[in-house]
């Protein structure tokens, strides 16, 4: 047989090899325990079979016998950011950053660490480095694509995307992404291509495939203004994934429930920090989180971190609950029973980095108006914006987004009926954050608001978070920082009034869901807000 050897262990592990391998490591470390190589295949094994804990174990001990191989230290830094340790993943990439990285496959997959953590412009050479060694590798263009479009370089995005497509007409991810980047037009769209392939898996159980294509037919139509086909394609793109991830409204309630705050809420009695704070941005997703990030951004005294979860993260770790979900209603429990100032020092210190030496960071995480409660606790200095937007508008701008599926939270975004319920305990929990939290501490800012009267919001915001006027947030346009959202497109250019009151386009397509949000559907932004 074959000695063992990094080329062919990877290459048997490809091929499932996985008990020979399995034993001949074994073998090797009772021969050697300070052999690299067995603990990295092993690890490799562990990762394969879902033991990402094991995995990450045996890369460390790879690595602390070998610490320049860049294949232990790449691998080390994709199962840090596969657990969700994002900052951990890279710090670990940043070593692997300093070794020689010549394989397309390292170089890929450490660019998307550096993108999941939020550092695209540090992945960019990476992703360029892979598609240039092998550019027959359609998810290599793929990966491209998505940091470019997320650091603005449009065109390199839309060529890159193309390239991907090329090479496989079938990468349904590719298709969605490249019909969000510019509108469709009547002379200018890719309409009967989508439907030839939507026809060609319809039925046939690829619920991926068909919700990517139907949301970049959806999005087609749109812009070519028939609104009540587009919905159509929506509700038939998210057919067959909502049957298969269906929302479920009690574990729901039970979330909603558990994070509501006691009738005094106070921050922990050790908690204590300067006042060079971070600033939380909440709400739900495409309703202007984005948007306010990008004006407060463009401070010269705030850098923005991007969607973290690391606060999430930390509250996760220090409630110690055994589920599986970082946010799910025992762990909201249990950390009422908390003192929560070690969370509060423990997020400073891990977003130190990310603030590039500014007073301020921003947190843009939408999901933490769930941890309103506990952030104030934690860190009582924070500032949080919580963003509202019409009810109607609200829920059709979810709806219509493509979220990712790797996280069952979005899981209401399947059906109008489930985002109107969603939307409704977010409105009600919001009532109770604006009652339990200080008036210096949390507002709401309502996004059509923004778009009407930018001057005034901007400075009630800029006043809010203690920061002196300055002329460049009325430019946020121009702000070059990269945006790793579904916004990447839009907030790149100046504020338009076109997509408030969009649901109007849809007619009565859209009855369900206004009967759905009940007194809700009817209600009008405040111009106090």
């Amino acid at each position: 047989m074959t000695p063992l050897t990094l080329q062919t262990g990877l290459r048997r592990l490809s091929e499932k090899a996985y008990k020979s391998v399995h034993s001949e490591s074994i073998a090797l470390v009772k021969d050697s325990i300070s052999n690299p190589l067995p603990y990295f295949l092993l690890g490799i094994i562990a990762s394969d079979h879902g033991n990402l804990n094991k995995a990450l174990e045996l890369f460390s001990k790879a690595i602390l016998y070998e610490p320049g191989n860049p294949h232990y230290q790449v691998y080390h830094a994709k199962t840090l950011s596969t657990l969700g340790q994002q900052n951990a993943a890279k710090a670990s990439a940043d070593e692997a950053a300093k070794l020689t990285i010549n394989e397309a496959y390292l170089a890929d997959t450490l660019g998307v660490v550096y993108s999941r953590s939020g550092y695209h412009e540090l992945a960019m050479p990476f992703f360029d480095y892979a598609v240039a060694q092998k550019p027959d590798e359609a998810n290599y263009h793929y990966n491209l694509a998505a940091s470019a479009q997320f650091i603005g370089e449009f065109e390199k995005a839309r060529l890159a995307y193309e390239a991907t497509l090329n090479l496989d007409p079938k990468f349904y991810r590719a298709w969605s992404s490249l019909i969000s980047l510019r509108r469709q037009t009547p002379d200018n769209n890719k309409l009967e291509q989508l439907y030839s392939l939507f026809e060609d898996i319809d039925g046939g159980g690829d619920a991926e495939g068909q919700l990517q294509l139907g949301h970049a037919i959806s999005k087609t139509l749109e812009d070519l203004d028939r609104h009540p086909e587009s919905l159509d394609w929506l509700l038939r793109g998210k057919k067959t994934k909502r049957d298969e991830l269906r929302y479920n409204r009690k574990t729901g309630q039970a979330l909603f429930e558990a994070v509501k705050p006691p009738p005094s809420l106070q921050p922990s009695p050790s908690s204590s920090f300067s006042k060079d704070t971070p600033i939380f941005i909440v709400g739900l997703p495409r309703t202007g989180t984005t948007l306010v990030d990008r004006i407060l951004s463009s401070h010269p005294d705030v850098t923005s971190a991007g969607e973290l979860n690391i606060f999430a993260e930390l509250v996760k770790d220090a409630t110690k609950t055994p589920s599986n979900f970082v946010m799910d209603a025992e762990t909201f429990l249990k950390s009422q029973n908390l003192d929560l100032a070690s969370v509060g020092k423990a997020y400073m210190q891990v977003t130190q980095e990310r603030a590039k030496d500014t007073p301020h960071i921003i947190d843009k995480m939408p999901l933490n108006f769930f941890y309103a409660g506990l952030i104030h606790r934690a860190l009582p200095n924070a500032r949080i914006i919580a963003l509202r937007r019409g009810a109607m508008d609200s829920c059709l701008s979810n709806f219509r987004q493509l979220f990712s599926t790797q996280y069952s939270y979005y899981n209401y975004t399947f059906d109008l009926e489930d985002t109107a319920w969603f939307y409704r305990q977010f409105d009600s929990l919001m009532s109770e954050w604006e009652r339990a939290l200080p008036a210096n501490r949390f507002i709401e800012v309502q996004y059509e608001n923004i778009v009407f009267d930018q001057e005034t919001q901007t400075r009630r915001l800029l006043d809010f978070c203690n920061l002196d006027w300055n002329e460049a947030c009325m430019r946020f346009h121009e702000n070059v920082a990269p945006v790793s959202t579904a916004s990447s497109v839009q907030v790149r250019r100046p504020l338009y009034s076109g997509s408030i009151g969009r649901w109007k386009k849809y007619g009565d397509n859209l009855d369900n869901l206004r009967a759905a949000l009940g007194d809700l559907a009817n209600e009008s932004f405040s111009s106090a807000k």
